[in-house]
């Protein structure tokens, strides 16, 4: 078909309607071909292609599932409250408060004002890092030749820049991030153990416990050895669902989890939101 012309542009672009590539978001998300809930309450659906990102806003209680489809996806995560952007992923105390430096089912994402931003309700890759944040610029370029966003070797941190920048953050704004699908390891001596990826179709289900925005850089660990970038697409499905309530075991499971609960629910009730 002939470009050449506006009208040629145009019969070309709109003959693209209803194609399908590998990695594209899917609108309206009920339209998924396999949901993993009633098509009507899917919010999200979308596959991340390899050196890629993605963000969204998401209500309280929406159940968000990332899948490594191949087993070399590595998904990034940055939360921020979604109408107050300086409470924000805290990754330090995430591991401090809950004495856990290994994520995993039962885990709370905690913000810097001792709130759960989500919880991790389900997890069966038990590969994930909150050690290491995500690729650089600098260390991409010495790594791969290149670091930018188009090229072939994007580094997670201008992906995040990327997606900040569309919901009105700044870089100042992009605090450390945790990772999910490659695994880290401490050793006895203090260093660092690369555990790669536990093997294609894992994934972890997160419920947001509060309003969030949602940013994810699709990019290789920053301590994967291997020498070319080696990334695979990854899928992204969230649902309507409802936030962590007293009495469930997730709020009951520890002390530290508790109080981080006990912090939301009376900022929120505060609100009036719950």
């Amino acid at each position: 078909m002939a470009t050449a012309t506006t009208y040629g542009a145009r019969a070309h672009a709109r003959a693209q309607e209803a194609s399908r590539t590998e990695a594209m978001p899917v609108v309206p998300a009920g339209a998924w071909p396999t949901p993993p809930c009633e098509a009507g309450h899917l919010v999200w659906a979308e596959t991340v292609a390899a050196g890629n990102y993605t963000h969204k806003v998401l209500a309280r209680g929406t159940e968000l599932r990332l899948t490594d489809l191949r087993g070399d996806a590595c998904a990034h995560l940055l939360l921020y409250a979604a109408d107050r952007p300086w409470e924000r992923l805290n990754v330090a105390d995430t591991v401090k408060v809950q004495w856990n430096a290994y994520l995993g089912e039962g885990q709370l994402l905690l913000s810097d004002q001792g709130r759960v931003l989500a919880s991790l309700v389900a997890d069966t890759s038990g590969r994930h890092d909150t050690l290491c944040g995500t690729s650089t610029l600098v260390r991409n370029t010495q790594r791969y030749g290149d670091g930018t966003p188009q090229s072939a070797s994007p580094a997670g941190r201008e992906l995040f820049k990327l997606a900040a920048a569309k919901n009105g953050l700044e870089p100042r704004d992009l605090p450390p991030s945790l990772s999910f699908f490659q695994g880290v390891e401490v050793r006895d001596d203090g260093s660092l153990d690369f555990t790669g990826s536990a093997g294609p179709g894992g994934s972890v289900t997160l419920r947001a416990e509060q309003d969030v925005t949602v940013l994810l850089a699709n990019v290789p660990h920053p301590a994967d050895p291997r020498t070319e970038y080696v990334s695979t697409p990854l899928e992204v499905l969230a649902w309507r669902a409802a936030a962590t309530a007293p009495g469930d075991p997730l709020w009951e499971a520890t002390p530290e989890g508790r109080r981080a609960f006990l912090n939301t629910a009376e900022f929120l009730a505060a609100r009036g939101i719950a």
